[in-house]
């Protein structure tokens, strides 16, 4: 380095290699140019597992599912399962072909949840789907009525149609508990292992559904049970016959040990072939589920019949409070009173 001030030689120069030895070895200039997608294959994800993800696409021969890698500019967090996106190069799906998905396309609905309730911190768990699945058990966990109630203020703001499934029904009743419930008309399940299953199959039939629940209430059981999957499935990396390990609840603290560590969809049916049939995407047992990230009048305009009179609420009415229209609106009846106690109720999770 120079001993004094001004005092330089070319010790002290850093030179850019790629400029030192004319033209040809130059730096390559920026440009505006896009890469061309419009030729690319929509998909739908079916799994995330870290950088890579597992697609749905449609082809001549039926549905093929293809392994990609997010293209980096998406970031690390910008594709969950039921997102369709656009997808480039090998989609052939054969071993150890690999695809880009280079878009996510627009979202309809998303299931989301904030962490700690923390309204900047919101995590999007799966997308694009027609019903929330909402899993209890009658015990061993006991059901928690305001788990149920985030979940249903999740559902009603993106317009995703509720479902509750009880499990364990062999072990308790949890009729008091589901009584909570009844005014606002939610489709309701009691199950147990040996349970028939072929009512909520119907249900689920033709539909996304994605599963929601604590860990230890029997979610994967009943993947395991509405697919037919056994312990001993051949193919566990196959998507058609894919096995959910099973847990039992911790003694102490009376929670569920988490056995699913990332969401995945699945098919009702055992091939691809053959008439439409529904999905469901079980997801990982969720210990927390803020939902402040979520509007009070988002999920009271769910329900039509209070329409005209939110319309007449005041400015940024929270729906729980002495001036809001729906107290004394003309025309209510006890059953719709009964429902607003609900919705009421359900907004107080808040």
């Amino acid at each position: 380095m120079a001993s004094k001030k001004g005092n330089w030689d070319e010790d002290d120069v850093r030179v850019n290699k790629s400029r030192q030895f004319g033209s040809s070895n130059k730096a390559r200039p920026r440009t505006k140019d896009r890469p061309d997608y419009s030729k690319a294959q929509v998909a739908t994800i079916t799994e995330v597992d870290r950088g890579r993800v597992k697609c749905l696409i449609e082809t001549d021969n039926g549905k093929l599912i293809v392994t990609a890698m997010k293209a980096r500019e998406l970031g690390k967090k910008s594709v969950v399962v039921g997102d369709l996106v656009s997808i480039v190069g090998d989609i052939s799906g054969t071993d150890g072909s690999l695809a880009r998905v280079v878009a996510v396309l627009p979202r309809r609905n998303s299931l989301t949840r904030t962490i700690d309730d923390h309204e900047n911190d919101e995590r999007v768990i799966v997308a694009n789907v027609d019903q929330i699945a909402i899993v209890i058990s009658t015990t061993n966990p006991e059901p928690r009525e305001g788990f149920v109630d985030r979940a249903l203020v999740v559902a009603f703001d993106q317009g995703i149609t509720p479902i509750i499934i009880m499990t364990k029904q062999d072990l308790a009743s949890g009729d008091e508990f589901l009584k909570t419930y009844t005014d606002l008309d939610i489709i309701i399940h009691k199950i147990d292992r040996k349970s028939d299953l072929t009512t909520l199959k119907k249900v689920l039939s033709k539909k996304i559904t994605v599963l929601l629940g604590h860990s230890g209430v029997g979610k994967s059981t009943l993947v395991n049970n509405l697919l037919g999957s056994t312990e001993n499935s051949e193919s566990t990396s196959d998507i058609r016959n894919t096995y959910r390990a099973t847990g039992d609840v911790n003694e102490v603290t009376g929670r569920g040990r988490h056995t699913s560590s990332s969401a995945i969809a699945l098919p009702l049916t055992p091939t691809f072939s053959g008439e439409e049939f529904g999905w469901i995407i079980d997801t990982p047992g969720v210990r927390s589920f803020g939902i402040a990230h979520v509007q009070p009048s988002r999920v009271i305009s769910a329900f039509a019949e209070f329409t005209e009179a939110i319309a007449h609420c005041p400015k940024n009415c929270s729906h729980n409070e002495t001036e809001c229209a729906l107290n004394n609106w003309p025309g209510f009846t006890n059953q719709n009173l009964a429902r607003l106690a609900s919705l009421r109720r359900v907004l107080s999770t808040q």
